[in-house]
């Protein structure tokens, strides 16, 4: 019984929320992944999902912020009347900051703020009387439709009905559901290319200059040994040739030289070298990141890229370049070795070849385990990173549902995991080592008990002066230790270009074209006429399309609205027009110019755009408003009393105070608002408004329809809204439904035709 009050209580709140319309049609249903910060839903499908949280979780008080301007006018009387007013939270106590009217009107309690006071407190029907309201003048239903709001609102059974067919008819995102991918592991020895890129980075002629100076040190200090052990054999008299003690200094100190000479431009140069590699590498992965399309940013979580910047950069700022200079050494050095005890004697080689042949099947085995340990614990790394930003981001939401436990038990799990490999690649570490040590000690007491039965004589093959014989110990007795930091290194080497491998992946990303055909005028473009011809785009190929074959013109200087319901492609229009997402049929003109020939930073930089979600950036207010300093602060000012945030921003110390990214002085109404004073300081010819009075009230929603009507004129206006009185006085009207241009006149004329899509979304608002 329990499992099935539970189960209802889950359906319910779907349908409540009118998402079991858009789980329905997710790839995956209710399981469907949802990217970093909810990127691959719809604003609308983010506020009703955080509206489904809370009355799944349930409490006794509930905080909603606003919720219903994010959907259109039929979702919002839906989510009205059977969330907020439904059996679901009845029988609770339901704060909700709004300015939608219908809300207000069947409030129990009505507490109006104006800057920080309470202006007026009373119930609702004493709010339409009042003369404090700046609710009460405002009945846009009224205003617009001339008919009495009872008859103009769509019953509950209408809009059921409609969201019931939209969901046979419809996708309900306009981007891909599941475009988060699993990050890409490797697997194998590390190619050759990542070796030869990382040459590259460093340079070539620095790598050349490198290697020749590290194998010209080593055969200097192999003639500094030969020498000695030749001077030695001329004072036992092994060697008929005898020359004075300076001669043999004089040499020695000549071979000392050089071999100091040469650490000294090794040392240089790998350092040069390595740091030449770092910066490239930075430079290159940054340049590529700023570069890549804005799909490539929906598709990976925030934390991979924090990952590749911190982990993987580090690793080849400071532990490659290390480790690859152990490597060199200790390959000269064995080489040196080699050359030396072949000239002494060959035998000692003949005894070190099956000993060789261990430590190879020993390295094989280890190098092929530890390089996969190593991917595995880089791509452990990105869910730590991915889980702490998400955290903090969402700290208030996790206080307020007392989640702060799953939370950390998530992080937990993934720390663990993290550590699991971490321990298991250390654990591999210490098992080559201890069996390398093993066969060390095995060759240095055989090589020492051939010494000591040679000295006695015997054996059929001599082993030359006793010069070269105490050379030939001498360097015997290392080789075991380079022969075991050789294979060590040369799979820490092998290990730390998993991170060059990594960021070469981000280095193929695909990148917007940043260059065209078509050379731009400065004023381009000088009217402002925007044509869709037949425009197709797919967020993903195998995702159904967002925009269908649509046609349309907007006229220069004409201010034209664009309505539909979530989902039906209205953000589109504008990842089209701004080439965020590429079409994949058509073509849009503007001014006569294909834009898919205009290099997209001059295409975008010639349009201004009020984004859905505001940002702000970490600086002054200044800065934010006018980046390049190019308007006086007369007009600045002017534009903010214009968009109505002239006081707030006096009151926060002027243009010159800092703010954060987030903007958290500013509520998000106010953060829209100078969002739009920043896209009218940047004066082109058109302008891109994407919900842009979405979080303020319907007065002041007025105030700046009308100084956007001063202001624009002469300028193409596109608008995107669902409070349909932002729309209502434009040039001409553009209705959107899965993606198909369903229809397009003006608004007045559509409002007059009451079996119109408009007439039906004018009705059913209240907004």
């Amino acid at each position: 019984m329990l499992a099935f009050a539970v189960l209802k209580l889950y359906s319910d709140t779907l349908k409540a929320c009118t998402l079991d319309v858009d789980v329905s049609l997710m790839v995956g249903g209710d399981m469907a992944y949802i990217g970093e910060k909810g990127v691959n839903i719809s604003g609308g499908q983010r506020a009703r999902l955080a509206l489904a949280r809370a009355i799944y979780h349930g409490s006794n008080i509930f905080m909603l912020d606003d919720i219903l301007s994010a959907v259109d006018a039929q979702v919002a009387q839906w989510i009205l009347n059977n969330a907020i007013l439904g059996p679901l939270m009845k029988q609770h106590t339901r704060v909700l900051c709004t300015h939608n009217v219908q809300a207000i009107s069947s409030a129990d309690l009505v507490v109006e703020m104006e800057k920080g006071h309470v202006k007026w407190v009373g119930s609702s029907a004493d709010l339409s009387v009042s003369s404090y309201s700046a609710f009460s003048p405002l009945n846009e239903c009224n205003t617009y439709l001339h008919i009495q709001q009872e008859g103009s609102m769509a019953t509950n059974n209408e809009i059921e009905q409609d969201l019931l067919l939209e969901k046979d008819a419809t996708h309900v995102s306009e981007e891909a559901q599941k475009i988060i991918e699993t990050e890409l592991r490797k697997e194998g020895s590390v190619e050759l290319d990542v070796y030869k890129n990382y040459a590259a980075f460093s340079g070539w002629l620095i790598t050349v200059v490198i290697c020749l100076s590290a194998i010209l040190m080593q055969a200097s200090r192999n003639g500094n040994d030969l020498w000695l052990s030749f001077w030695v054999d001329t004072k036992t008299g092994s060697s008929q040739t005898e020359y004075s003690t300076s001669f043999y200094l004089v040499i020695l100190f000549i071979f000392s030289m050089i071999n100091s000479f040469l650490t000294l431009v090794r040392a240089f140069s790998f350092a040069f070298g390595g740091l030449q590699a770092a910066v490239k590498v930075h430079d290159t992965l940054l340049y590529t990141l700023i570069n890549a399309p804005v799909q490539f940013f929906d598709q990976t979580p925030g934390g991979r890229i924090l990952n590749r910047f911190s982990s993987d950069l580090y690793t080849i700022d400071d532990s490659l370049p290390f480790i690859l200079n152990i490597l060199l050494a200790n390959f000269v050095g064995l080489l040196g070795i080699a050359i030396v005890l072949s000239y002494v004697q060959v035998l000692f080689l003949l005894l070190l070849l099956p000993f060789w042949y261990i430590y190879s099947k020993l390295q094989f085995f280890y190098r092929s385990t530890s390089r996969e340990l190593r991917r595995l614990d880089s791509v452990s790394r990105s869910p730590i990173y991915a889980s702490f930003t998400e955290t903090l981001d969402g700290s208030s939401t996790i206080r307020g549902f007392k989640s702060e436990d799953f939370f950390l038990a998530t992080f937990t799990r993934h720390v663990a995991l993290y550590q699991q490999t971490s321990y298991t690649e250390l654990t591999a570490s210490l098992w080559l080592s201890l069996r390398l040590q093993l066969l060390a000690a095995v060759i240095i007491s055989f090589i020492a008990l051939m010494a000591v039965i040679g000295s006695h004589g015997g054996l059929p093959v001599s082993l030359g002066t006793p010069g070269l014989v105490g050379l030939a110990l001498s360097y015997a007795a290392p080789i075991v230790s380079l022969l075991g930091s050789f294979l060590t290194s040369f799979t820490e080497t092998e290990k730390e270009m998993v991170s060059v491998e990594r960021t070469l992946q981000y280095m193929d990303i695909p990148q917007e074209e940043l260059h065209g055909s078509q050379s731009l005028n400065p004023d381009w473009p000088c009217r402002g006429l925007i044509e869709f011809k037949k425009v197709t785009l797919r967020y993903m190929p195998s995702l159904p399309a967002a925009l269908c074959d649509i046609t349309f013109t907007i006229g220069e200087g004409m201010q034209v609205g664009i309505i539909g319901r979530t989902g039906a492609g209205k953000s589109s229009v504008l990842n089209a027009l701004f080439r965020l997402t590429p079409i994949c049929g058509g073509c849009i003109l503007v001014d006569g110019i294909n834009i898919a020939d205009v290099p997209v930073r001059d295409l975008r930089s010639h349009f201004s755009v009020v984004p859905q979600s505001p940002f702000l950036f970490d600086g002054s207010i200044r800065d934010n408003l006018d980046p390049f300093r190019v308007n006086e602060d007369f007009k600045i000012w002017k534009v903010l009393e214009k968009c109505h945030v002239k006081d707030e921003v006096e009151a926060a110390g002027g243009l010159d105070v800092c703010m954060k990214e987030s903007g958290m002085s500013f509520s998000v109404g106010q953060r829209q608002l100078l969002c739009l004073a920043r896209a009218l300081l940047k004066s082109t010819k058109v302008l891109c408004l994407d919900e842009c009075t979405a979080n303020v009230d319907a007065q002041t929603a007025s105030a700046i329809q009308n100084a956007m009507s001063t202001e624009c004129r002469g300028v193409t206006v596109i608008t995107i809204a669902h409070r349909i009185s932002m729309v209502v006085n434009v040039d001409n009207i553009l209705i959107l439904d899965n993606g198909n241009l369903v229809e397009q006149g003006n608004p007045q004329a559509l409002l007059q035709d009451e079996f119109s899509r408009f007439s039906s979304f004018a009705k059913a608002s209240t907004m």
